[in-house]
């Protein structure tokens, strides 16, 4: 859905444009419908009555506002604030508020490095396969041409017997990989990257939109990304005059933003925990921060979850502990706290990660592509399970769904907690040539290894700009102001 908001009378008010056709704007708001109903609410004669409405932009921004008022059922078990102080109250009253363990910058630069070059390598792995395949197809598939269990970049004849690939198999299929293609993965650790490099710990969601803005195409966004980039971008159109409020952008995400809980967000946590080793009690509250401008309820756990993983990543020694710890960042009435920990239960339990994930796939399967439980619990999979570095991309992107994004995700946790030790540098990074190219705009790095050392550099950025850290009550105050 899209909107332009106009001021008039010094109040702002909804004009909406001729740019998107009634019928889709329609069939967005059915869309939030349904997702209202997956996160408890009472949709009972909603959908009525939006099949009763005119057929008007004003009579579809109404009713789409209207929603943010929708009562939760009265059997629904779950609370799932969306505020960070109400998030904090619902997190674990235990959990750890500053740093774990003292970090030397220097040594922990490398390991950063690696759990970089480690997501970018998973993420490259899994694009050829992002078209929402399951472990059983491709197991079938590549058990044919001899490539099972997965142990490479995948095949042009992987793909044929699997019989579908994305649009990017022509650059990343091994054999015609030559550098690190653009994915929109990358392009949010970047983004995130830049954030910490020019306001350290204190940046606002005015800060990100306008680097989105700045940096992200948006033919390179989808789902919530791509909403809020065309509602952002709107406001350049009397951008001198009468800016859209921050305040005003961020309850779009409330009521016309389709989709709020799936992993977009998710695949933003990166930096965010590459800044804070050590300290995933900020890294949480820095990746809220992020996902909170798009995303709610369980995409913003689920963003959450994997910063707080991957500083704890950089100094706890054992996994099951990095996991329990990232879950004390987590609303514990929530569907994403139940899930993960669930998944966290079983792979503990089971004899060996393909047994895993039959467990999961058979209580999760329904959250396919983005979906993020189904995801995350393979994630947590992964972590247990994996021998090394590349062993883990391996066995994340055979488990399926969103291949490329949480290909990304594990290979940052995993080479966080292997370190370079535990990575295979030249064979996994050696058909890149040390080249990359993203998908940002205005911006040159075109070095992988010199991203990567500016990756490593920043926790120093972190500490040295301490004194402006931001207290989440502050923060509010400023972000509304």
């Amino acid at each position: 859905m899209l909107f332009v908001i106009m001021r008039a009378k010094q109040q702002w008010r909804p004009i909406p444009t001729m740019l998107l056709s009634l019928p889709f704007l329609k069939d967005q708001i059915s869309t939030i419908l349904r997702n209202k109903f997956a996160q408890g609410n009472d949709t009972s004669g909603y959908l009525h009555r939006l099949e009763s409405l005119p057929t008007s932009y004003d009579a579809y921004f109404s009713f789409a506002q209207s929603l943010a008022q929708m009562p939760l059922r009265q059997d629904w078990p779950y609370y799932e604030p969306d505020t960070i102080e109400e998030i904090w109250n619902e997190c674990d009253p235990t959990r750890p508020l500053g740093m774990l363990r003292a970090v030397n910058f220097e040594e922990n630069s490398r390991r950063l490095e690696t759990a970089f070059l480690s997501s970018v390598c998973g993420s490259m792995l899994g694009k050829p396969l992002e078209v929402n395949p399951n472990l059983y197809e491709m197991r079938e598939a590549f058990s044919k041409v001899g490539e099972w269990p997965l142990r490479d970049y995948i095949s042009d004849e992987m793909l044929r017997a699997l019989g579908r690939r994305h649009w990017s198999w022509f650059e990343t299929a091994r054999d015609r990989i030559h550098y690190v293609a653009p994915d929109d993965d990358i392009n949010y650790t970047l983004v995130g990257m830049l954030a910490v490099e020019q306001f350290g710990t204190a940046f606002t969601q005015l800060d990100l939109r306008n680097l989105w803005l700045n940096h992200l195409p948006i033919s390179t966004t989808w789902g919530p990304e791509r909403v809020m980039l065309l509602r952002s971008g709107l406001s350049y159109l009397e951008h001198d005059k009468s800016p859209i409020p921050l305040e005003e952008i961020g309850r779009w995400a409330d009521v016309l933003t389709p989709d709020s809980e799936l992993c977009g967000a998710a695949i933003r946590a990166d930096a965010y925990g590459y800044a804070c080793p050590g300290n995933p009690a900020l890294a949480a509250e820095l990746a809220w921060r992020d996902a909170s401008f798009t995303h709610r309820r369980t995409g913003v756990y689920a963003t959450m979850f994997l910063a707080a993983a991957i500083a704890a990543a950089q100094v706890l020694d054992d996994r099951v502990a990095v996991i329990d710890t990232a879950l004390q960042f987590v609303p514990q009435r929530s569907r994403f706290y139940e899930s993960a920990s669930t998944c966290r239960d079983i792979v503990i339990k089971a004899g060996d990660w393909l047994e895993a994930y039959d467990a999961i796939h058979t209580r999760y399967g329904e959250f396919q592509h983005c979906g993020i439980h189904q995801e995350i619990g393979t994630l947590i999979n992964t972590f247990l399970f994996a021998e090394n570095v590349g062993d883990g991309i391996c066995k994340q992107v055979a488990q399926g769904n969103d291949t490329d994004s949480f290909g990304a995700s594990v290979g940052s946790l995993l080479g966080a907690w292997f370190g370079p030790d535990g990575f295979d540098h030249e064979r996994w990074t050696a058909p890149f040539q040390d080249t990359i190219r993203t998908g940002l705009a205005y911006f040159y790095e075109q070095s992988l290894s010199q991203l990567a050392a500016r990756i490593g550099r920043l926790p120093r950025i972190v500490s040295e700009r301490s004194h402006k850290i931001v207290p989440s009550e502050l923060y509010n105050q400023e972000n509304n102001a």
